[in-house]
């Protein structure tokens, strides 16, 4: 997969200290990484660069939205999402992203690509269960609702308490007689 130019990030000209970078990510971000789950996606990231002598601390911060579909009824609903992301990145002698919170780029690189940590920031930040804000509330009138309470298992009443056969009754006291 190519790199995408607007999220390569040429640190050799900026000077040590903090650097504030804005990135907005929309359907096309998506479209490059072949990742089609979402069905809008409107997110803000900020970016903190603070360059060191040797190192360079990253800090993305995502906030916004992406629309998905909800697990239970299949409803598409916005998906807030609010997300935190800190990489250091330190030089060595050869190129290694192997542990998620350190990046190791090759001396003499003058430039760091930040797509992939972008999209995986995103994606992760999104609930393994999507379930539609309304189903929670009950405000949310679907026919997938309608029928999985029809469908639902009715709770057991008393009377069928009542109609336990009592030889059982019997075998419940002998495990409590040890």
């Amino acid at each position: 997969m190519r790199n995408l130019k607007e999220f390569t990030i040429p640190f050799v000209g900026l000077k040590q200290g903090k650097h504030q970078f804005e990135y907005h990510i929309d359907n096309k971000f998506f479209e490059h990484f072949e990742y089609d789950e979402f069905n809008a996606v409107d997110v803000k990231i900020d970016l903190l660069l603070e360059k060191k002598s040797t190192m360079m601390e990253l800090t993305f911060k995502a906030s916004g939205t992406v629309n998905v579909y909800c697990d239970l009824t299949n409803e598409p609903y916005d998906q807030p999402i609010e997300s935190e992301l800190f990489l250091v990145v330190k030089f060595g002698q050869e190129f290694n992203d192997d542990d998620e919170d350190l990046l190791i780029l090759p001396h003499g690189e003058f430039e760091v690509n930040i797509q992939q940590y972008i999209y995986e920031l995103i994606v992760l930040s999104v609930p393994l269960k999507r379930v539609h804000p309304g189903v929670e509330d009950g405000t949310l009138e679907s026919e997938v609702l309608e029928k999985l309470e029809e469908l639902s298992p009715k709770e057991k009443e008393e009377k069928a308490v009542e109609d336990i056969d009592p030889r059982w009754n019997e075998l419940k006291n002998l495990l409590n007689d040890k």
